[in-house]
């Protein structure tokens, strides 16, 4: 059973939701990205999604698209992603899944690509821009190594290609609460309430809600329909805006609040 699988059923069995952090992988370098997950993890989080940095992002606001752009001013490449990986895994087995476009796996070679991750340690990936019709070329080299395509999924998407993406859906779908980028406004529980509870009946694994979620009040208000709740933009903004000296401590404060949030939450 793969990490993510594991982590989720764990999860249910004890009647919680998963937290999942997203952050920017060498924002604001790679010696301290493995450094706040680690603090993740003592915080609370469940799953971290690690976002591969990206020139040309199509779905991130003005946040994560500066995170991605000081992590390239660093030199951060895809293969030090990678790396970075594989020095969390020599401190944790918490399940890690990166986050980005497409283009920097095709220029890596999916084969490699697939390969490298799942010897450092990737258990799950999510590509924004790869449509599932077009997923092929990259999964057949994905499924063999254990790594799970996780599925995207929004409040516009057809019910009938809802049902057809959730039936082969693996990991968990990610369930893209709004239209528009991450970070620029507020979640509206109420009114994707629905709509997780019908796609949490059709679906073989859990739903994730992300973008627009960024306080524990949020967190707590998704968690009551949804499997797990991705915070994103809020995290990396206090990481940019923290002192050097303050970052770890200011990222565990908000990440404990978020994680008491979600666990006080109904079910």
């Amino acid at each position: 059973m793969s990490r993510i699988k594991q982590t989720f059923a764990k999860l249910e069995k004890n009647g919680r939701k998963a937290l999942v952090p997203f952050v920017t992988a060498g924002d604001p370098d790679l010696e301290t990205t493995v450094d706040i997950v680690m603090a993740l993890e003592a915080a609370g989080a469940d799953l971290i999604e690690l976002g591969m940095p990206f020139s040309d992002p199509m779905a991130d606001g003005p946040t994560i698209q500066a995170s991605s752009e000081r992590a390239l001013q660093q030199g951060t490449t895809l293969s030090a992603v990678i790396g970075v990986v594989r020095k969390i895994r020599q401190q944790s087995s918490i399940p890690l899944v990166l986050m980005g476009y497409y283009n920097p796996v095709l220029h890596y070679g999916n084969e490699r690509f697939a390969r490298d991750a799942s010897a450092a340690g990737v258990d799950g990936l999510l590509m924004v821009d790869l449509p599932p019709e077009e997923a092929a070329e990259l999964q057949q080299f994905l499924r063999p190594v254990g790594i799970d395509l996780i599925t995207l999924m929004a409040p516009t998407t057809p019910q009938v290609r809802r049902a057809a993406l959730a039936a082969v859906a693996e990991g968990y779908i990610y369930y893209v609460s709004m239209t528009g980028v991450t970070g620029t406004q507020a979640v509206d529980a109420a009114g994707i309430e629905t709509d997780i509870c019908d796609l949490r009946q059709i679906s073989p694994v859990p739903v994730a809600v992300g973008f627009g979620i960024n306080t524990p009040t949020d967190a707590r208000n998704i968690a009551r329909f949804a499997d797990a709740v991705v915070v994103g933009s809020a995290l990396v903004k206090i990481i940019e805006t923290s002192l050097p000296d303050e970052r770890l401590q200011q990222v565990v404060t908000f990440v404990r609040s978020l994680r008491e949030a979600i666990d006080l939450c109904d079910d």
